[in-house]
């Protein structure tokens, strides 16, 4: 029986929500608005590499970055923690590591901004035991930090995902024949990992470049990032041309950047023990 008439719908719903809304973003980043017609222009992209917007991406790409490496360095070892418990309090540990992510993205972002003001729950507890209070709002460091307390978990699932199904056996073989506990993390257990971590940093990078909410509120409008920029194109200035041409870039870098880590897993795949 042919069931391909069951694919249909979802044909449908992704021709009107995803290739007809992208086609109209890529027409309105070749085109401009001269004299009231519309004129077929490579402006908009021109515009993108002016220094003022250089000077974005590279914040952006910057804090990404720094974002996504912390995350690696805090998810990793959890990820381990949990790939070793027993069943039933890992799962505990993992509803437990996962129940924030329920809440909506902009509370809890707003949370961090209580935690973070000058009389937050910090600055209240070192004015307790009589230290200085720190002014950490509305700088790059409390964006990063709101990037990696929204981002871990995109971090440490995929790295606990890999660790779970690593055969046991070959921790013991590489014991048997005389490896300590480093020397199995360096050539048995993080090889094999390979493939969680690649998809741990494309999940969290990806989303941690193109953020405009966690600048917004935790940067004070201070620290504009490429997000923020297209944000205002699109409702402040209302330049769609520009903000288009500015969307269609960052998607074309996160593609490359996709398709470099993709490629890497599967050079990877296997892990390439010894």
């Amino acid at each position: 029986m042919n069931k391909k008439w069951i694919s249909y719908p979802y044909l449908v719903w992704m021709a009107i929500f995803i290739v007809v809304p992208l086609l109209l973003v890529i027409y309105f980043s070749f085109t401009t608005v001269e004299g009231g017609s519309t004129k077929f222009s490579l402006v908009n992209y021109k515009k993108f590499f002016e220094p003022v917007y250089v000077k974005v991406l590279i914040r952006s790409i910057n804090l990404a970055l720094i974002s996504t490496v912390f995350c690696l360095v805090l998810g990793y070892p959890l990820a381990m923690i949990l790939a070793g418990k027993d069943m039933s309090r890992r799962n505990f540990i993992i509803l437990l590591f996962v129940l924030p992510m329920w809440m909506n993205f902009l509370l809890r972002t707003y949370a961090w901004m209580t935690l973070l003001e000058r009389k937050g729950l910090i600055n209240t507890f070192l004015s307790y035991v009589h230290l200085p209070p720190l002014q950490i709002l509305y700088t790059n460091e409390a964006v990063i930090l709101g990037m990696i307390y929204n981002f871990l978990p995109f971090m440490v699932l995929p790295i606990y995902t890999v660790l779970k199904k690593i055969d046991p056996f070959l921790i013991e073989a590489a014991e048997d024949l005389g490896a300590n506990s480093f020397t199995v993390f360096r050539k048995v257990i993080f090889p094999l990992s390979l493939p969680g971590v690649v998809s741990g940093i494309t999940m969290v990078f990806m989303p941690a470049v193109s953020t405009f909410v966690i600048s917004r509120l935790l940067g004070g409008g201070q620290f504009t990032l490429i997000g923020n920029l297209i944000e205002q194109q699109f409702l402040t200035v209302g330049d769609w041309n520009f903000g288009s041409a500015l969307s269609i870039v960052m998607m074309v870098m996160i593609l490359i950047s996709m398709a470099a880590m993709t490629r890497y897993e599967k050079e990877n795949e296997g892990g390439g023990l010894w």
